[in-house]
């Protein structure tokens, strides 16, 4: 499989978007008091892994095909327990999570707009199946902070 230049470039930023990520998820996980969202953290980051390494693998030339069924919804629903922690560390943790959040939607969004420039189908598949799942991520994000009324 041969990749325009364009290809190349924008693999290359989701390359450095995930391992971004990855970096985030890692020390956000260590730093948050809540365990449940340590937790989250810790997953969220190995799921980036995966698409780190989807995205690495079709860089080096192969044509990754994604499961054919869709990441659904249900997968990004949070058991919710909410936080025993005091309000300082609910306020850090709420930061934590409202920018691990942030960061999921700019890198949605990359995958969007990057799914359109490809010309595999296949690619552009694998591409839209990891964009589904960047949403789901910053649902369950959403779902930690919604059930902390964190989220304003």
């Amino acid at each position: 499989m041969t990749l325009s230049q364009k290809e190349t470039t924008l693999l290359q930023d989701l390359k450095s978007q995930e391992q971004l990520c990855i970096e985030k998820y890692n020390k956000y996980s260590q730093m948050a008091h809540d365990t449940e969202l340590k937790t989250l953290f810790t997953n969220l980051a190995q799921n980036e892994q995966k698409h780190l390494d989807t995205v690495t693998q079709i860089l080096g030339g192969t044509e990754v095909k994604m499961p054919s069924e869709s990441p659904s919804a249900t997968t990004a629903k949070l058991t919710c327990t909410p936080s025993s922690c005091n309000e300082v560390e609910k306020k850090n943790d709420a930061y934590l999570c409202k920018d691990a959040l942030a960061m999921e939607k700019h890198v949605s969004s990359v995958y969007d707009m990057t799914v359109f420039e490809f010309t595999s189908p296949t690619l552009r598949d694998t591409l839209a199946h990891i964009q589904k799942e960047e949403q789901n991520h910053g649902e369950k994000l959403y779902n930690y902070l919604s059930c902390n009324n964190m989220y304003q």
